[in-house]
């Protein structure tokens, strides 16, 4: 009998999916399900416990995570949305400072002074990195927005009277 030699298939794999247990920059975020290379799933991900592989359990308890990430978001938003109400409802924040010549002021309004006020007069404390104001050198009456979550964005008039 003619003896044939046997030939072992050698089947590669293109790439894993995986569960990311943590932040990994430029992969994804903790909870996010990816797709990487064989080998930096096996050498990497794996060993150093960054990452754990796809079983029906897992995925369940990601898509827990992310319904409880995405109720967290809606009442966030929600917050913010009364935020908005309440500062709209107002409109008018005062701001005094030091008169110069032809009613220029010294110095300039900041986004700290704003957060300030706004904070005295409504009881909401909002981040001064979040307001965008115009560049204030004058007395007068200026449109401030104040960005309270991604999609919510309230707009106030500021007043610049002298001391």
């Amino acid at each position: 009998m003619d003896s044939v030699p046997k030939v072992r298939a050698i089947v590669m794999v293109k790439r894993i999916k995986l569960v990311l247990t943590q932040d990994i920059s430029k992969l994804g975020k903790n909870g996010d399900l990816v797709e990487v290379a064989p080998g930096y799933a096996r050498n990497f991900l794996l060993p150093q416990g960054k990452a754990v592989n796809v079983t029906p359990g897992v995925l369940k308890q990601v898509e827990r995570r992310r319904e409880i990430q995405r109720q967290k978001a809606l009442e966030e938003k929600r917050q913010a949305e009364t935020q908005r109400t309440a500062i709209e409802a107002i409109g008018r924040f005062t701001i005094a400072k030091q008169e110069g010549e032809n009613q220029s002021i010294f110095g300039t309004v900041t986004n700290a002074e704003v957060a300030e006020v706004l904070k005295e007069q409504t009881g909401y404390e909002v981040d001064r990195r979040d307001i965008t104001l115009p560049d204030i050198h004058q007395l007068g009456h200026y449109k401030v927005e104040v960005k309270l979550y991604p999609e919510v964005v309230a707009v106030v008039t500021v007043d610049v009277i002298a001391k």
